[in-house]
């Protein structure tokens, strides 16, 4: 069953299991408010099992770029298209957010995002990466970071 992410009321709805159920709803609001703000699009997302070609597309990437495996289980998904771009969203149980940034035209932009809800440590797999932190009314602090993508997928 799909979810239309809401962002004046930020909801838990899938993401109970989650140590971090509330900050990790802020991150998913945040995510919904700037496509909804910039692309007039409803950010939408499904429990992992359902979207489960999303979550292998999403590992197959992170495995070949980088050889890096999540380690949290995969709580919620999403895929869409808007203004040309493949986009790909991983909502971990460990509060982590994975998203994928493809552009279709060739040459375009194409890399991998890593988000860090408020209060999670930075996962043993991500250790080698820098993360920013920027402030958001409905997430608090995120740690962003990410990788330009090389291959064709």
């Amino acid at each position: 069953m799909a979810y239309d992410v809401d962002f004046t009321e930020v909801s838990t709805v899938g993401l109970e299991s989650s140590p971090h159920a509330e900050a990790l709803a802020g991150l998913r609001a945040n995510e919904a408010r700037y496509f909804k703000n910039k692309y007039a699009h409803t950010f939408s997302t499904e429990p992992a099992d359902v979207a489960a070609d999303v979550v292998n597309y999403v590992s197959h990437i992170l495995d070949e770029e980088r050889g890096i495996v999540i380690a949290s289980p995969a709580l919620e998904a999403t895929e869409f298209e808007v203004d040309g771009i493949r986009w790909a969203y991983v909502f971990y149980e460990s509060g982590l957010s994975v998203n994928v940034l493809y552009t279709l035209a060739e040459g375009g932009k194409r890399a991998v995002g890593f988000k860090l809800c408020d209060g999670m440590d930075v996962p043993d797999e991500l250790a080698s990466f820098k993360f920013a932190r920027q402030k958001s009314k409905l997430a608090g602090t995120i740690r962003g970071s990410y990788f330009v993508v090389k291959g064709e997928y």
